[in-house]
């Protein structure tokens, strides 16, 4: 099984990655336990980890600079815009307006302290907001130099469509899991092309007839329900690429262990019949 897909056809990452979003960012020991916890990730050999400005309002975006700026050369953070706070009760919203969109693009730079985001992700597509001009103010901050890839989340097989009209597609990052596959469409879409598609929730809890299988197929293989989740993840398409999240890095190593599984035809056929 390939360890590694190219994101946009160049944009070389190992293929199970890391979500940041659970990552406690207030001063504090949780706060250092966050950054020694994504360390660890980067010296594991993790190389795409994802935020967003929606998570803490940037907040994490800084603690992912702190934790880990200078990067290293082979390392990705992909981060995703689209959403923001308004009224007198910073209520979050879908907000796609291309203003909006600048102005999240230009503080993730200073968050992260790059000059370009290697993939940027519009985190929901904004009904009130034609798609053509959010999609269409990436292609120009791309064009600007601040972005050199685009993606998408949440999107359905004709949302895709109309915005690769519009400017390439690198990644689509979707809920998908082995007990959740709504967007197996957008799955197929993506592997037929070679964009990349993130899974988010790529580990869920389900039925107790379900867990019981996946428990049954870890026992098997000598290994967690959870690494079995994400073994079958990444044996389902070759442009899968898992970001679970973790608080704790004995969990973190825990997941980057399910790179390592093989499930047998057996096993694969029972996971893929729940």
């Amino acid at each position: 099984m390939e360890t590694t897909f190219r994101i946009g056809g160049d944009l070389v990452v190992r293929r199970l990655g890391f979500g940041a979003m659970h990552l406690p960012a207030a001063p504090g020991p949780a706060r250092e336990a966050a950054m020694a916890l994504l360390r660890r990730a980067v010296e594991l050999g993790v190389t795409l980890i994802d935020t967003a400005h929606l998570y803490g309002a940037g907040a994490n975006e800084e603690l992912l600079a702190e934790a880990l700026h200078p990067y290293p050369d082979n390392l990705v953070i992909t981060t995703k815009i689209g959403v923001a706070q308004h009224g007198p009760d910073a209520e979050w919203r879908l907000d796609g307006r291309p203003a909006t969109l600048r102005a999240q693009v230009d503080n993730a730079l200073r968050r992260l302290r790059v000059e370009r985001i290697e993939l940027l992700q519009l985190h929901r597509i904004d009904p009130e907001t034609p798609l053509a001009d959010q999609v269409g103010t990436l292609r120009d901050l791309r064009d600007e130099g601040k972005i050199a890839r685009i993606g998408l989340s949440e999107v359905s097989v004709a949302e895709l469509d109309q915005a690769r009209r519009i400017v390439d597609i690198a990644s689509v990052q979707n809920r998908y899991n082995i007990l959740d596959r709504e967007h197996e469409p957008v799955l197929e879409a993506c592997a037929r092309d070679g964009i990349a598609f993130l899974p988010w929730r790529p580990v869920a809890a389900g039925s107790a007839d379900a867990n019981a299988e996946i428990a049954a197929v870890a026992a098997q293989a000598g290994a967690t329900a959870t690494q079995i989740s994400l073994a079958w993840l990444l044996g389902r398409s070759p442009v899968m690429l898992p970001i679970p999240g973790t608080t704790r890095i004995a969990h973190l190593e825990e997941n980057l262990a399910a790179e390592r599984i093989q499930l047998t035809t057996a096993q694969r056929e029972t996971l893929d019949r729940l």
